[in-house]
């Protein structure tokens, strides 16, 4: 590609208040990148900052890639408002095999980043790319288990010299690192916002051919990733959870409208296509159609006793792999645990388990 031509793509791109579905139609009305360009006029982006942001790029090792041009994800570009450009860090050889996401819950509990993990590390295994959001909880959990024995794609909602959380600022490294690929619509320097969130999830949803779900709770942003994929025409896959846990309420209710019930990874593989081909889409409602999920109090982050309640579910966890999952002494886990026990929020259970009450 021509660097003129690269410029307009990437000015057009970063122009304020214009989508990718504009972009797309200004290019074909004008016939080109830089006479759509010319006719944006005064709104476009600068060419200045174009130039100093594919410099930086250049210096971190990564590279940008534009919808309809070469080493673009070409299952991302048959959606609809696919980005008009996508920032890259790492190897576009993880783009080759299938792909599944992996998305879930931040407040995950301790066993569904266990099953996370072990779920991304079995499909790795077997040559299936993990993607996911980087996000805490359930994609950290899917990345460091494709990581074991394959490799993982990383859609960040901020720029790429933005990680978020900061705590996985080592993973994204790992990912571009070790064989993966971090992938970015935002430019250098974009913090991560809520209203970026939403935009992060189609392209984790049109780069995968099936979105695997776990522990979702109603109106949730993994299910906005779950309806684009269905939309999209993706295989949906979910992961049941206890009916008493919230953050199961979301999985188990696309269960019931049709996605795949999955315990193994056998039930992803004997599911999930060679290609993409048209098929009718599993249509979900729209998230403000769902019940509404009961508004849960969060305690303050210096809250130990919160932090262990996120780590638990329903389902019993031994309470050696709690506190290596808390980083907490065995002292201080005991102290914890019987004053959340005192409180009615877990109860023991025999073999030294403990679960949600």
């Amino acid at each position: 590609m021509r660097m003129e031509q690269a410029l307009a793509l990437l000015r057009l791109a970063r122009s304020e208040g214009i989508g990718p579905v504009h972009h797309r139609r200004l290019i074909q009305r004008h016939g080109g990148p830089e006479a759509a360009l010319e006719a944006l006029g005064p709104r476009a982006w600068a060419r200045d900052a174009a130039l100093r942001e594919m410099e930086a790029l250049e210096r971190m090792g990564a590279r940008l890639l534009f919808h309809g041009h070469s080493g673009y994800p070409a299952l991302l570009a048959l959606i609809e408002d696919a980005p008009l450009v996508l920032a890259a860090q790492g190897s576009l050889d993880a783009l080759e095999p299938r792909g599944v996401a992996l998305v879930g819950a931040r407040n995950a509990s301790a066993t569904g980043r266990r099953f996370a993990e072990e779920l991304a590390d079995a499909l790795a295994v077997r040559g299936i790319c993990v993607i996911s959001g980087l996000a805490r909880g359930i994609d950290t959990a899917a990345h460091e288990g494709a990581l074991r024995s394959g490799t993982t794609i990383a859609a960040i909602a901020g720029g790429l010299d933005q990680p978020y959380p900061r705590e996985n600022a080592g993973l994204q490294k790992r990912i571009a690192a070790e064989g993966g690929l971090v992938l970015s619509e935002a430019p250098l320097g974009t913090a991560p916002l809520a209203r970026h969130f939403p935009r992060r999830n189609r392209i984790v949803a049109g780069l995968s051919h099936g979105v695997v779900v776990l522990e979702a709770a109603l109106q949730s942003g993994t299910l906005i990733t779950a309806r684009l994929a269905a939309e999209a025409g993706r295989e949906l896959f979910a992961v049941p959870g206890s009916p008493v846990d919230p953050r199961s309420r979301g999985a188990n209710d696309l269960i019931r409208r049709g996605a795949h019930l999955t315990e193994t990874v056998e039930d992803i593989l004997q599911n999930l296509p060679e290609d993409i081909v048209e098929r009718p889409a599993l249509r979900l409602p729209l998230l403000a159609d769902l019940p509404a999920e009961p508004v849960r109090q969060t305690p303050p982050p210096s809250d130990q006793g919160a932090q262990v309640l996120e780590m638990m579910g329903s389902v019993p966890i031994p309470v050696d792999e709690l506190g290596r999952r808390c980083q907490l002494s065995p002292p201080k886990l005991s102290e914890i645990l019987l004053e959340l026990e005192l409180s009615g929020r877990i109860e023991t259970l025999p073999g030294n388990r403990v679960a949600l009450a």
